[in-house]
């Protein structure tokens, strides 16, 4: 990711999600990203910035 959230709590989710994907890659990123919500307490923006970030990571590349 180049560009770096603000805030800790959304920092420590986004390394969170990583790491946990590293560890599962089959793991669903929608439910990993409702886990982080849950667990660092983020608002519903945060939220929307974890989906929108991983929406364009696993979207396959267009040619």
């Amino acid at each position: 990711m180049s560009i770096m959230p603000e805030g800790e709590a959304l920092r420590s989710a986004v390394k969170w999600i990583s790491d946990e994907r590293q560890y599962d890659p089959e793991k669903p990123v929608g439910k990993l990203i409702n886990e982080a919500g849950i667990r660092f307490d983020l608002d519903p923006n945060e939220t929307g910035y974890l989906i929108r970030v991983y929406q364009k990571k696993d979207s396959p590349p267009t040619s």
